[in-house]
């Protein structure tokens, strides 16, 4: 039975390492792609699916994302943003909801990572197909977590040997030691409240909640479709860039800029 997803959880508290040094003066969300910032691409999407409200997280360099997402609600952009403050310690991405729920509520919710975005299909557009697909297909009487997942092979800057097998029900297996597998998590999934029952305190993984829903069969996929954008490192970011341009030069364009 699906549900109603009308509130996500934004992740936005990472120190963004990897991205130095673009981040050295401004938090990884604030990174801009194709002339707009990282988070804007991510909620935008989330409004073009119906998100009402959205909880963000932030740690390093909070009061610039916050005056940016002030400055976005001031202007009449959706959706309305709760902020769930970790400035005084870093809680990680399963850490981070927990502290969130309160705000979030009892009810099943999408979490998006703050710098993930993608292009849908062959022809560059920016319809909001895939999370469209992710949220009709969620059946929380069968799933405690269902995750976006993009080809390894249209992943752009991404590198990895891939994170799960997709099997023909939809439920997903991690890939063993030494192998790879076509699928890599798309920073965006499904999450009902009950998963987070009985948790580690304070920092900890999603996978490790991940591995608990695996363990019960209660994890599963919905492929993108569409060219996934890892933008990690500087080098990923002109790799997107350059991407997105490609496209709109060919005539395709690229929607919004992601």
């Amino acid at each position: 039975m699906s549900a109603k997803i009308d509130t996500a959880m934004v992740l936005a508290a990472g120190l963004g390492k990897r991205m130095r040094p673009l981040t050295d003066n401004m938090p990884k969300p604030m990174v801009p792609l194709a002339g707009r910032p990282l988070i804007d691409h991510a909620l935008d999407r989330l409004v073009d699916v119906g998100i009402k409200q959205a909880v963000v997280n932030v740690h390093y360099k909070a009061e610039a994302l916050e005056q940016h997402l002030a400055r976005r609600t001031s202007m009449g952009r959706g959706p309305a943003i709760s902020i769930s403050d970790e400035r005084g310690v870093l809680l990680e991405t399963g850490g981070g909801i927990v502290k969130a729920l309160p705000m979030i509520g009892d009810h099943a919710f999408l979490v998006c990572n703050s710098d993930t975005t993608w292009l849908e299909d062959d022809t560059g557009q920016t319809t909001p197909g895939s999370l469209h697909r992710l949220i009709s297909e969620w059946d929380e009487t069968q799933m405690d977590c269902l995750l976006l997942l993009a080809q390894r092979n249209r992943s752009l800057g991404y590198t990895g040997d891939g994170d799960f097998h997709l099997g023909s029900d939809g439920r997903l297996t991690r890939r063993a030691k030494g192998e790879e597998t076509p699928f890599v998590f798309a920073g965006v999934s499904i999450a009902h409240p009950r998963l987070f029952a009985n948790v580690p305190d304070g920092a900890f993984s999603l996978n490790v909640i991940w591995d608990r829903a695996i363990a019960s069969g209660r994890l599963y996929g919905v492929e993108l479709d569409g060219w996934w954008m890892h933008v990690g490192t500087p080098a990923a970011l002109d790799e997107a860039e350059a991407f997105a341009a490609q496209l709109m030069k060919n005539g395709t364009g690229a929607g919004k800029g992601d």
